[in-house]
């Protein structure tokens, strides 16, 4: 049994298919599958179900590429030790946050992370929680700022701030009198959201039933709007096309002027979001964790509530 015939099964156990699987690997087909075979016959048993148009894992399999998986982030932090020993700020660092966090915390913490830690440059990220999840747990990101509830076996949470929702008008609307905002008083608005896969849209939904989308946004319009960004919704209320609510940090990073879109506040109790750092149990670059724990809370986010951090 070798290294690289686990990291052969854990790449047909996340790709189910053994030509991609070998393409992610560097190394043709028949190679991988070989070493799978071998693999299989020393073990005495399937990993692996082969039918016809697809892979699968066999109840057995499942456990084997479990362990394999921390084999081999057992084996990448020995080299990690070896390597960060002596400074463990010293090399790249991969870092992941959710779509509607990153444009808006990345512009304060990456000048700050540089100066913290010249000798780290950062591989960064935008995705949706579960990609970075897999990813964060497959060792291809080191570090992931996400939004809780988050609790995944092997990684460790901790939150940094609650961040406020606020509501987002074309300035000519007539909710732009009122100096805040129920809710409730959103009831008959076109509120426009985030596609489905983007955990900031269920937040909203949680917080405010009455921005469920209405019937009048089916079809081709809410097709429009699936996947979209803060940003495109942005345009989309400049339009005229409806509101939207937005997590602080987001609501003044625009090129309009107050002439076209106004900001307003919720009245209380104002929905907010937590947000938090989350990283491997195993990950042995722990002052690495310690300084952009550090920096994020040193950022410029005026409109966020720092929260204790826990020791």
């Amino acid at each position: 049994m070798t290294l690289t015939e686990l990291r052969y099964i854990v790449a047909v156990a996340r790709e189910r298919h053994f030509g991609r699987a070998a393409k992610s690997c560097h190394v043709s087909q028949p190679t991988l599958s070989v070493a799978i075979k071998k693999l299989e016959d020393e073990l005495g048993i399937s990993i692996f179900e082969r039918g016809s148009n697809e892979i699968s894992l066999s109840p057995v399999g499942e456990r084997v590429v479990q362990q394999a998986q921390q084999a081999l982030e057992a084996a990448d932090n020995v080299k990690q030790v070896a390597l960060h020993g002596r400074n463990q700020l010293a090399g790249p660092l991969r870092i992941g946050a959710i779509y509607t966090i990153g444009p808006y915390l990345y512009p304060e913490l990456i000048p700050r992370l540089r100066k913290a830690a010249p000798e780290m440059p950062l591989i960064v990220e935008e995705n949706y929680t579960s990609v970075l999840t897999e990813k964060l747990k497959r060792g291809e990101l080191d570090v992931i700022v996400i939004a809780l509830p988050f609790n995944e076996h092997g990684i460790v949470s901790q939150a940094l701030y609650d961040e406020p929702f606020v509501i987002l008008l074309p300035s000519s609307h007539p909710l732009t009198a009122r100096k805040t905002i129920t809710s409730a008083q959103l009831e008959g608005e076109n509120v426009l959201l985030l596609g489905k896969g983007h955990c900031f849209r269920d937040h909203v939904l949680e917080a405010c039933p009455a921005c469920v989308p209405k019937p009048g946004l089916v079809g081709d319009l809410a097709h429009t709007i699936e996947g979209s960004s803060l940003e495109t919704i942005r345009h989309m209320v400049v339009s005229g096309l409806g509101i939207t609510v937005l997590p602080c940090t987001a609501a003044g990073a625009h090129s309009y002027s107050q002439r076209l879109l106004s900001i307003r506040r919720f009245s209380q109790p104002v929905p907010v979001r937590t947000v938090a750092l989350a990283w491997r149990v195993s990950f042995p670059r722990p002052k690495v964790i310690d300084v952009i724990n550090k920096t994020i809370r040193d950022c410029n986010l005026g409109c966020v509530k720092y929260l204790r951090r826990k020791r």
